[in-house]
């Protein structure tokens, strides 16, 4: 007979509500791991879509995706004249919020060269972008229809196509236009703000007139193969005054500086919930155990060994971990679709908790088996 089944079943609703408890625990634990993991997929979801070698920016910034980059459109040709440089094509960004059915409607607009790389990396429905003017293709995230019609700044334009799910490092999803419209929504101004920028430079206090619109947020390249893209990052860099950013290092320039707060935060409160489960279980085992304190003496007057009586303690604490972590499981994997961000769930992320939950579950059950191995013989007698 074993004696840790007998006894669960005996005190059967107070371990089920236990596990209960710990297994929501122990599901916020594991969504924390997955919102980690979705949180670098996001960020780094536009940058690996793009399938870019090198990220030409502004002298001097970390841009485009961690600090503001403007260089003119034109510059894509002295890319692409540089050694070792096979394509180089201009991508303009910005993010959009806008009124949508009376909510706020918040995405990522990306702007590209029709007749160029770093547009939408797959069509799922409709067509992709055949024409300059007023059309769009739309994330998957979006929900748009193919169709719709969307204002963005002076014009309307037509969803004709949708992409997968392609987000900016903030999660917001992400649009594509043609590289002249992104660039009338973002330095276009209307006919009002023209008529009074010319007012105000009539007066004297204008500035230099109606500013160009050729203007973009990065270069990007593609190498030739064999070329070493540190040496062609430190070339234009040198000669065109520009900062050339491998794909490498803006991938580290993303996780480590735009997100690497979140992780310590996330982490932290991790840390903190096992921290509170170890001690629910510890308590828990304890209490169960001094309601044993007579049973337990009993066994020791019959002459059971001490190992009986530990292994009894231990099975518990390892049963109640491991419905625990099985019930977490269970309700992420029916719920993480529902969150408003991504989750990703690993399977070495989920094996090194159950590792640690178990190690847990151990420590926890010395509070109760230290206590039962001070128990009595004399105490089965009331002694």
């Amino acid at each position: 007979m074993n004696l840790a089944i007998r006894d669960v079943s005996y005190h059967r609703g107070r371990f089920i509500l236990t596990s209960v408890g710990l297994g929501l625990l122990v599901g916020v634990v594991m969504s924390m791991g997955g919102i980690y993991r979705g949180l670098v997929a996001d960020a780094l979801s536009f940058s690996r879509a793009a399938r870019a070698d090198l990220w030409i920016v502004q002298q001097d910034t970390n841009g485009p995706f961690a600090a503001v980059s403007r260089i003119p459109e034109d510059i894509r040709y002295r890319i692409a004249a540089v050694p070792g440089v096979l394509e180089a094509a201009p991508l303009s960004f910005q993010t959009i919020q806008i009124d949508r059915r009376g909510k706020p409607f918040r995405f990522f607009l990306v702007g590209y060269d029709l007749g160029s790389f770093g547009g939408p990396p797959e069509i799922i429905a409709g067509r992709p972008i055949r024409r300059k003017r007023y059309e769009l293709v739309a994330g998957e995230g979006m929900k748009l229809a193919l169709g719709e019609r969307l204002r963005l700044g002076l014009h309307d334009y037509t969803v004709v196509g949708i992409t997968g799910k392609i987000v900016s490092s903030g999660g917001d999803p992400a649009a594509y236009v043609s590289l002249p419209d992104a660039q009338d929504i973002q330095f276009k101004s209307d006919n009002d703000a023209i008529r009074n920028e010319r007012r105000r430079q009539a007066a004297g206090r204008g500035g230099a007139g109606v500013p160009s619109t050729h203007i973009v947020n990065a270069v990007v390249a593609r190498l030739a193969p064999g070329a070493d893209p540190g040496e062609v990052a430190a070339r234009i860099g040198r000669w065109n005054h520009f900062r050339a950013i491998t794909d490498e290092e803006q991938g580290r320039i993303i996780t480590k500086g735009m997100i690497e707060k979140a992780r310590m935060q996330l982490g932290l409160f991790r840390v903190i919930l096992v921290v509170i489960s170890g001690v629910i279980i510890s308590l828990i085992i304890y209490t169960s155990t001094l309601d044993k304190i007579r049973t337990i003496a009993t066994l020791k007057l019959i002459g059971s060994p001490s190992s009986l009586i530990v292994g009894m303690i231990l099975q518990q604490s390892l049963m109640m971990g491991f419905i625990a972590y099985g019930i977490g499981w269970t309700m992420l994997l029916l719920t993480y679709e529902k969150f408003p961000r991504r989750i990703i769930l690993e399977a070495f992320d989920l094996q090194v908790l159950f590792a640690i939950i178990m190690a847990i579950c151990v420590l926890a059950s010395f509070a109760g088996i230290r206590k039962a191995l001070k128990v009595e013989p004399a105490e089965a007698l009331g002694g």
